[in-house]
C-alpha cells in the first residue's frame, strides 16, 4: 500500500501544452467581430441611413424644380434647377407670418409644458402621497386616445373659455398633449439623481421648491433637453388641432399654411416642397442645439427599477 509520504512527493501529472499557432494565424479577442461581420454590419447601417435620408434629399431636389409639373419628370430638374420656389414662398405668401406664429406657439408650449412635466415628474419621483399610482396610470391612459376623439371635446372646452382662434388656447391644447409623456420621461431621469442631493439642500435651508429649482433642474438638463425637443417637434409639425382651433388665416402655423398650396383643382407641389424644406430648417437647428443631451436624456432611467 502506498504511504502518505510517497503521495506528497509524487510528481504532478504533466498538463498537455496548448497548440501553438503559426505566425500567420490571428486569434480574435472576445467580443471582436470578424471582417466579414463588420462589412455586413456597416453595409446594413449605410443602407438604413440611405433609406432615412433619401426622402429628405428627394424633397429638396423636387423643390429646385421651377415648374409645377417638374415632379413628374425629375430627370429634367437638374438642368434648370433654381431657387425660384423658395423666393416665391418667402416673398409672395404669408410664410413669415406662419413662421412667427409657429415660433410663438412652439416656444410657449415648450416653456409651459416642460415646466409642468418637470414639476410633475419630480413630485412623482421623490414624494409618496395618496393617489400616486392612479396619477401615473392616468398619465398613461391619456396617451391612448387618438386625436380624432379629442378634437370635439377640446373644441367645446375652448369655445366655452373664449379661447378659440387664440394662441393661448392652442398652447394649452399642445401642453396638455405633451405633458403626460414628458412627465414619464423626466420621472425616469429624476430617479437617477441621488436623493442625497435633496437632503443636502434641506440641510442648507432650501425649501422643496428651492431644492428643485436650484439643485435638481441644473442636473436634469439632458432630460429637459429631450422633453423640450419632443415638445417642439410635436407643436411644429402638428396639423389637426391647429387647423381646427385657429380660424383666421393670419394665425395659421407653418404646418397649416402648407395645406393652402393644395387647391380644389391643383396641388402646387413645387411650392409645397420648398415650404417643407424651409419648415425643416428650424427643427434641424433645434436638434443641433440639443443633440449632445439626447442620448443621455433618452437612456437615463432605462436600468432603474
Amino acid at each position: 500500500m502506498t504511504s502518505t509520504t510517497d503521495l506528497a512527493t509524487a510528481a504532478p501529472a504533466a498538463r498537455p501544452e496548448p497548440a501553438r499557432t503559426t505566425g500567420t494565424t490571428r486569434v480574435r479577442r472576445r467580443g471582436e467581430r470578424s471582417r466579414t461581420a463588420s462589412v455586413l454590419t456597416h453595409g446594413v447601417l449605410v443602407l438604413a441611413a440611405f433609406v432615412a435620408v433619401f426622402p429628405v434629399l428627394w424633397l429638396a431636389y423636387i423643390a429646385l424644380g421651377p415648374d409645377e409639373t417638374d415632379y413628374l419628370k425629375p430627370g429634367g430638374i437638374l438642368h434648370k434647377a433654381s431657387f425660384a420656389n423658395f423666393s416665391e414662398v418667402l416673398n409672395h405668401t404669408d410664410f413669415l407670418t406662419w413662421f412667427g406664429n409657429s415660433l410663438l406657439v412652439a416656444g410657449g408650449t415648450c416653456v409651459l409644458g416642460v415646466m409642468i412635466a418637470a414639476s410633475t415628474g419630480y413630485a412623482v419621483s421623490r414624494m409618496r402621497f395618496p393617489g400616486l399610482r392612479p396619477l401615473m396610470w392616468s398619465l398613461l391612459v391619456t396617451q391612448m386616445f387618438p386625436i380624432a376623439v379629442l378634437i370635439v371635446p377640446m373644441y367645446y372646452i375652448l369655445a366655452g373659455l373664449n379661447l378659440l382662434d387664440s394662441y393661448g388656447g392652442l398652447i394649452l391644447v399642445y401642453a396638455g398633449t405633451v405633458v403626460p409623456y414628458c412627465a414619464w420621461l423626466l420621472k425616469g431621469y429624476f430617479d437617477t439623481i441621488p436623493v442625497e442631493i435633496d437632503e443636502a439642500g434641506r440641510v442648507d435651508g432650501l425649501s422643496p421648491f428651492g431644492t428643485f429649482w436650484r439643485l435638481i433642474l441644473p442636473l436634469a438638463r439632458p432630460g429637459l433637453a429631450v422633453a423640450a425637443f419632443y415638445t417642439f417637434l410635436t407643436c411644429w409639425a402638428e396639423v389637426p388641432f391647429a387647423s381646427t382651433f385657429m380660424l383666421s388665416s393670419d394665425k395659421y402655423t407653418l404646418a397649416v399654411g402648407l395645406t393652402t398650396f393644395v387647391s380644389q383643382h391643383d396641388s402646387q407641389w413645387n411650392l409645397m416642397a420648398a415650404t417643407a424644406v424651409l419648415i425643416a430648417i428650424p427643427a434641424s437647428a433645434f436638434f443641433y442645439l440639443v443633440q449632445r443631451h439626447l442620448v443621455a436624456g433618452l437612456t437615463a432611467g432605462a436600468a432603474k427599477s
